[in-house]
């Protein structure tokens, strides 16, 4: 009757019978308080307390997807997808559409890796670049379940291995920090050797999805993307305007780490600019708004779950119970181990903050098995990692949803949650488990 167990697989069970992920994370969260020992107002002092943990990452994709509706009206949006058409030629023949297709998604794959680190925005670039793209990929019939799995293969992957940008953070502010604090006595350098095996479990997923589960077409309806005009008239200057807000965005968040700011400087921008001035600024701000409203309910929601699940105390009473199933059998600790990890980080549906929860408890248990020092590193690391990409409250599967769903006909549980978790997860464990055992 662990209370950790018990809150995520009914947030999952709710989440995948239909119910909205807000009310899912909502009544589990107020599951898991009771089921730990806490009373009603306990829980519900505790759930309110996280909610603030959300605040800022809502906030910040409402003020993205005004910014995204800003740019449909803009022009720009308009200017790509024209460009892209018009690359397959006037004969829409196999080659062009495969060509094209080929094209586009190495592009969105570079993006997401750079979102990590060359150009350190996170997933705010998604309602920027993915809504304008959606009519795209409806002409070349592009399955966005696997356009879903490379935006979350680039937000997952990059992190785990290379230590530049949210990878620096994730591997050495976080993962090295934490271990070390718990007398693990790694050093830098063995950080992301450790990490790669589990990472060739990222890319066995991505190249499944690519060639074998999503190869095939899917037919989607070619509706106008974010309310704007499907005919935008093109205008040079507002089409500036619009590339000038853009990098203004990216610069003020690179400079204050702020998404917040990065997207109120580029709206400011574009109402100041007059770009807009056959749309009302009230009317592109409430569209942008509705557009994100659920996504950053889902976050807020998060925070409280995870507040909830961690004043229970329950994580460390799962962990500890491994012992006594374990016995004195090393290759089924370490599966226990990910298998928790999994569990811990698809309810609290960040990677980075499960690893200080995690890390006190495991290094422990794993060096009281005999793993090495690099196994203890994959152990800690590929559990963190774990149900990142299939949670329904990480910003993993948020971050694809939010701009695949733009025209409505893109499900966040169907096809983001349910594909990321099959291609993702499931092989992290096993090549966790792998890296664990020769490592």
């Amino acid at each position: 009757m662990n209370a950790v167990v018990i809150a995520v697989c009914l947030m999952l069970a709710l989440s995948f019978a239909r119910v909205n992920v807000v009310i899912a994370l909502t009544i589990s969260a107020l599951v898991a308080g009771l089921v730990g020992g806490m009373d009603v107002q306990q829980t519900i002092d505790a759930f309110n307390t996280g909610l603030g943990g959300g605040a800022q990452i809502a906030l910040s994709y409402a003020l993205l997807g005004a910014f995204a509706v800003a740019l449909s009206h803009s022009g720009l949006t308009t200017l790509i997808s024209r460009k892209v058409i018009a690359s397959l030629g006037r004969e829409q023949n196999k080659n062009n559409m495969n060509r094209v297709r080929w094209t586009l998604l190495i592009m969105i794959l570079l993006m997401s890796v750079s979102s990590q680190n060359l150009l350190p925005i996170h997933i705010a670039f998604i309602p920027i670049l993915i809504p304008p793209l959606l009519h795209v990929m409806s002409k070349l019939r592009l399955d966005r379940r696997l356009v879903a799995c490379v935006l979350t293969f680039g937000l997952v992957t990059t992190y785990m291995i290379l230590p530049i940008g949210f990878g620096g953070i994730f591997l050495n502010d976080i993962l090295l920090a934490n271990l070390n604090s718990n007398d693990l006595h790694a050093v830098r350098e063995q950080i992301p050797t450790a990490m790669m095996i589990p990472a060739f479990g990222m890319v066995t997923g991505l190249l499944f999805a690519i060639f074998v589960s999503y190869r095939k077409p899917r037919e989607y309806e070619e509706k106008a993307i974010l309310a704007a005009e499907p005919e935008e008239t093109l205008n040079r200057k507002n089409i500036i305007i619009a590339v000038i807000a853009i990098i203004s965005t990216l610069s003020v968040q690179l400079q204050t780490d702020s998404m917040i700011f990065g997207a109120l400087v580029g709206f400011v921008i574009f109402s100041f600019s007059g770009a807009l001035k056959h749309v009302a600024d009230q009317d592109i701000f409430n569209q942008g708004v509705r557009m994100m409203a659920n996504i950053g309910f889902i976050m807020i929601s998060a925070a409280g779950f995870a507040a909830v699940v961690k004043a229970t105390g329950d994580v460390g009473s799962l962990v500890a119970s491994l012992s006594d199933i374990i016995g004195d059998n090393k290759a089924l600790a370490a599966f226990l181990m990910l298998i928790v990890g999994l569990l811990i980080t698809m309810g609290i549906g960040s990677s980075f903050s499960t690893i200080p929860i995690i890390a006190a408890i495991y290094v422990p248990l794993a060096i009281s098995f005999g793993f090495s020092v690099p196994a203890t590193i994959a152990l800690v690391g590929t559990a963190a990692a774990l149900g990142d990409a299939g949670s329904p409250a990480s910003d993993s599967t948020l971050g694809p949803t939010a701009g695949l769903n733009a025209d409505g006909q893109h499900d966040h549980i169907k096809d983001s949650v349910i594909p990321t978790f099959i291609h993702y997860n499931i092989p992290l464990l096993v090549f966790g488990w792998i890296a664990a055992m020769v490592l």
